[in-house]
């Protein structure tokens, strides 16, 4: 009995790893966010396996009879909507309890957003400080951001609906420092929107529509660097 922690595509179907899809071919079972997301990327493999939906509104129901499948000897796979499970979503809830019953959590490491946009944002890397999805009030979001330091690359997840004001919160408590927003990253139209921050919100600004959730790295100061 295992938990498998696997890491799936963020846009690009040939990023799923061959250890990932074996995994997901031997598996019992496989916990989603989201089953018709993930029946759609079984079907790429050829797959047909049980699905449970895992969310944070199912969380308190699925939990249970999760742990009992591990607990009978059966291997079950985790994965999230796309990207590494437990990274800003709930299953970190499933791998916190099994971990507590004693039930061996595999992670199969692959796709992630995170370190994606990190890759091609051309600042330094060295260090950086991750916080995930943001708060929506824009005085949480500024305490949120001065937690994080300005010594360290800064990383997090936003809608493009709330992008720019986002972006603003964060001018009002860095400056108008070098920013890089990562949009559909790994998919055909990825992008890289880099500038300072007023730069990247006139950017914005000036397109029709944008889709989907971006990814955002703040510079570290230079000036705090040694």
């Amino acid at each position: 009995m295992s938990l498998y922690v696997v890491a799936t595509p963020i846009g690009n179907l040939d990023d799923l790893s061959p250890r990932a899809a074996k995994v997901l071919g031997s598996v019992a079972v496989v916990a989603c966010e989201d089953t018709r997301r993930t029946v759609n990327l079984l079907r790429h493999l050829g797959l047909g396996k049980p699905l449970i939906r895992y969310d944070e509104h199912v969380h308190g129901r699925a939990l249970p009879g999760l742990l009992e499948r591990l607990e009978s000897g059966e291997d079950v796979a985790l994965v999230t909507d796309a990207g590494t499970p437990g990274i800003s979503d709930p299953g970190g809830k499933l791998v916190s309890a099994a971990v507590a019953a004693g039930v061996p959590v595999v992670p199969v490491p692959g796709p992630s957003a995170v370190l994606a946009a990190l890759a091609g944002a051309g600042f330094p890397t060295d260090g950086f400080t991750f916080l995930g999805f943001l708060s929506r009030r824009a005085i949480r979001i500024r305490r949120e951001l001065e937690g994080a330091g300005r010594e360290r690359a800064v990383v997090f997840f936003e809608s493009v609906y709330r992008l720019a004001g986002t972006l603003a919160e964060a001018r009002t408590v860095f400056g108008d420092i070098p920013c890089a927003v990562g949009r559909e990253l790994t998919k055909m139209h990825e992008e890289f929107i880099r500038g300072t921050i007023s730069e990247v919100i006139a950017s914005l600004a000036s397109r029709k529509e944008l889709l989907g959730e971006a990814t955002v790295v703040l510079a570290p100061h230079a000036e705090n660097r040694t």
